[in-house]
């Protein structure tokens, strides 16, 4: 073969010589996880909220900060400190844990194996928790475990959070999203999924989904169909990748088990976070996977003590001074985050209920056919959708801010396979009730001045 057709071998043989005579690149050179635009999304919306600092933004997810008390940290930390002494531990280890590299999958997972206790009735052993530097690196540790070849596909809900899309894309592994309804994922939708793929000669390995209040369309999975998904779990062996950051946000009195609770066959990976309800600057999340692996010699460890290799090569460890702050405040609450969560809880429901109420206000249910605007009502957690009667991209997210001061997030950043055109992510978490009816007030405007395109 001559030269000349030769398919380079490396990013530097397809680099383009800049004009000083260095390595340039075009963007689609690089790979797909830099390239594909969804990847830029967040950043994009960052942008122009410091844009456009006076406008009002329902653009992300941030949790709530008044309960924050920059006096607390100290306290929790000697909370852990002791704690450790009254376990037993020697001051020189404590020492150590503090300064020095800690184990690679953490040091508090008997901390959060009795929180996972008493908030989930989910009973696991602490040596099938890894503590991860937030639940994306549990996300793209879990996805490289699992995903062996090209020819698997990873099933994810769509529309689906950014994150699972991203630590796929950057792994290269092929995606494929299952629509959900109106109450969520449906189970059958999924099981025609897997034949789908398997019709393709792919396989199928596991489905990512955020069962409670998910983000972003703020849909919580009813009971029946949880128990249906993992009967399809089992019968068609997929691993069912549960995401729960926004499960103690609900109606008090509402709670639905996980699908780790209910599951008795460990088809289940549980991915979770402390962002949401404790301590969102310390960056810790969770992963339990007590599925049993064995050796060559006949030796059995749980999934998440193998996959100690991996992190290693990714972070060495978490943070020593989070997790014992962490380990401070869940020791401090007798690890019960759901009950010490309650008060943050009904601010969430509180500020949900304004977004609605200032919706219906603006635009009443049974005019519906006159402004063509419709909403979903969530029963917890930090997001609902909006569906409007023009293209709603980031252009026009763009204008809003800039012209009538209120932003939001595109849908269309949110479906795997496309989808969402023309229906809105408010997120409301972070803003008070005043700003919430003043930014639907704002929004409404800019719906009703930009003309409909209903297809």
């Amino acid at each position: 073969m001559s030269a000349s057709l030769v398919e380079p071998t490396n990013v530097l043989e397809r680099g383009i010589t800049g004009a000083d005579g260095g390595v340039s690149f075009a963007l689609e050179q690089l790979h797909t996880s830099v390239v594909d635009p969804r990847m830029d999304s967040m950043r994009l919306l960052s942008e122009t909220t410091m844009t456009f600092p006076d406008a009002i933004s329902f653009s992300n997810g941030a949790p709530f900060d008044g309960t924050h008390d920059v006096a607390k940290l100290p306290l929790y930390l000697e909370r852990y400190l002791e704690h450790l002494r009254e376990s037993g531990v020697p001051e020189k280890k404590i020492s150590r844990l503090m300064f020095q590299y800690g184990p690679v999958n953490g040091f508090i997972q008997e901390e959060v194996a009795r929180n996972l206790r008493q908030d989930e009735g989910i009973d696991v052993a602490p040596e099938s928790i890894m503590i991860t530097q937030g639940a994306q690196e549990a996300m793209v540790i879990a996805l490289r475990a699992l995903f062996t070849s090209p020819d698997q596909v990873l099933l994810t809900v769509s529309p689906a959070y950014v994150g699972i899309v991203g630590a796929a894309k950057t792994l290269g592994i092929p995606m494929r999203g299952v629509l959900e309804g109106p109450d969520g994922l449906e189970p059958e939708a999924v099981a025609e999924a897997v034949r789908a793929v398997r019709a393709e000669g792919k396989q199928p390995v596991a489905l990512y989904l955020i069962p409670d209040f998910s983000n972003p369309s703020g849909t919580q999975l009813p009971l029946e169909a949880r128990k249906e998904l993992l009967a399809v779990a089992r019968r068609e062996e997929l691993i069912l990748l549960e995401d729960n950051p926004y499960g103690l946000f609900g109606r008090e009195g509402g709670e639905l088990p996980t699908l780790k609770s209910l599951d008795d066959t460990r088809h289940v990976v549980y991915l979770g976070s402390y962002s949401k309800t404790a301590f969102p600057g310390a960056r810790l999340g969770f992963m339990v996977a007590d599925q049993p692996v064995t050796g060559p010699n006949g030796t059995q460890r749980p999934l998440a003590a193998e996959l100690s290799k991996t992190k290693s090569f990714l972070t060495v460890g978490t943070s020593s001074l989070s997790q014992a702050v962490l380990g401070g405040i869940l020791v401090e609450a007798d690890y019960d985050l759901r009950s010490a969560s309650r008060a943050t809880a009904q601010v969430y429901q509180a500020r949900l209920q304004a977004v609605l109420e200032a919706l219906a206000a603006h635009f009443p249910p049974e005019e519906h056919a006159q402004h063509g605007v419709s909403w979903n009502v969530p029963g917890g957690g930090f997001f609902l959708m909006l569906r409007v009667g023009f293209e709603a991209d980031l252009a026009a997210m763009e204008r809003s801010a800039r012209d009538y001061g209120v932003s939001w997030a595109p849908m269309t950043m949110f479906y795997v396979d496309g989808g969402g055109d023309r229906m809105i992510r408010l997120g409301f978490s972070n803003l008070a009730v005043p700003d919430i009816r003043e930014g639907i007030a704002r929004l409404a405007l800019f719906i009703e001045d930009t003309p409909r395109t209903d297809r």
